[in-house]
């Protein structure tokens, strides 16, 4: 991938820009094989799972800049200064196409992008999100709702002259520091979803939902994750930080129970409508996960699924699932390290699978998925060879 933006040190986000591919993924799964080597054998690493290198990016996360009339959007200089990026090869074609649009709407509005350095202003970002449909998310994060009715007169204009948006809505983020959203999040169209099509499997984005940067390794992930579990066939599924529900709807089947916990009470209510639609025996219960597993009345499950945030396992979660009965944990790291600290933590797991999934191309971030099973009793090494 070239980029003209890297080439110019206007932007070195991209750390490995330059590097051929095949190389990028070589680098990584070494790194990550090395980090993990105390639990995972070297014949338990899959090839990895790779997609496109460059417009892979399904949401944009775009600091405003400069002026009205003159507004960038990207990221910020050392100053503090707007960088314009809406060129940015990262991004999936709905994105790409919507930027320029977006961008004259906000300069024909005059909304006055924030300051950082001299702490005025009012628009901090968009964030923009496209769906495998092409169908957008565009949020306004604001400092406070003062020009959030300028906004709302546009929005018969952001619909017609931006194709495919479907959910319209401006973020409150009062605070200076590098926060990029607040607590606040008022919609503005009739829709407050954007579903996700995957592989049969419709999940519901709300504003503020968390979902995986690339779609097509998402899926692949997914299906990963799917085939090991039919492996398995588990009679109870336990999805911990299950957030809208992604690996919770994969893992149902016939005859199989499966039950989620994510903090986000509005993840578990997208993730509520996707089970409606499936069907199946899925359920959803928002709270901390440590705090649902010690109250509720779940049934004791054979598998354990988390896929937690970079800081990795809380440690009382850890250490619920190191004593509880789950034979099996499937878990889906961003971060090899915590990832390592946590099967330290599991002592009773090793590693039976492991594979690295490319979210992040151009950069040396990490996307790892295993499977890992208890320690035989008789006691053998916790490094274990692959599953068949």
């Amino acid at each position: 991938m070239d980029c003209h933006y890297y080439d110019a040190g206007v932007c070195r986000s991209c750390t490995r820009m330059g590097m051929p591919y095949a190389d990028q993924l070589r680098d990584k799964q070494s790194a990550a094989a090395a980090v993990l080597a105390a639990h995972a054998a070297p014949s338990a690493w899959r090839d990895p799972f790779a997609g496109t290198e460059s417009g892979f990016r399904n949401k944009a996360k775009l600091v405003t800049g400069g002026a009205p009339g003159e507004v960038t959007v990207g990221i910020l200089d050392a100053r503090g200064r707007g960088v314009d990026l809406r060129d940015c090869g990262l991004y999936e074609a709905p994105l790409q196409a919507a930027m320029t649009p977006v961008v004259r709407i906000v300069e024909d509005l005059r909304l006055l992008p924030y300051d950082v350095p001299r702490r005025r202003g009012e628009l901090k970002h968009l964030l923009l999100t496209t769906s495998p449909a092409g169908e957008l998310m565009v949020r306004f994060v604001l400092r406070s709702t003062g020009q959030l009715a300028r906004i709302r007169d546009a929005l018969p204009r952001l619909l017609s002259e931006v194709p495919g948006t479907r959910v319209v809505s401006a973020n409150i983020q009062p605070e200076h520091k590098a926060v990029i959203e607040g607590a606040d999040e008022i919609v503005l169209t009739d829709d407050d979803t954007l579903p996700m099509d995957l592989d049969g499997i419709r999940l519901h984005l709300r504003p503020n939902s968390f979902f995986q940067t690339n779609t097509s390794v998402t899926k692949g992930l997914y299906r990963q994750a799917r085939e090991w579990i039919s492996d398995l066939d588990p009679t109870v599924v336990w999805d911990l930080y299950c957030g809208v529900g992604g690996f919770a709807l994969n893992a149902a089947g016939p005859g199989r129970r499966v039950f989620g916990s994510e903090v986000s009470a509005e993840a578990i209510a997208s993730a509520r409508i996707s089970a409606a639609e499936r069907g199946g025996e899925v359920h959803f219960e928002a709270g901390d996960s440590a705090r649902v597993l010690a109250e509720s009345s779940w049934p004791a499950p054979d598998l354990v699924i988390v896929n937690p945030p970079r800081r990795g396992l809380d440690a009382d979660l850890a250490a619920q699932i190191e004593n509880g009965p789950a034979a099996y944990l499937l878990y889906s790291s961003c971060n090899p390290q915590t990832l390592a600290r946590d099967l330290d933590r599991m002592p009773s797991f090793q590693v039976r699978a492991a594979r690295l999934f490319d979210m992040f191309p151009q950069t040396t971030h990490a996307e790892v998925l295993i499977l890992a099973g208890r320690v035989p009793t008789t006691g053998q090494p916790r490094a274990a060879t692959a599953a068949s």
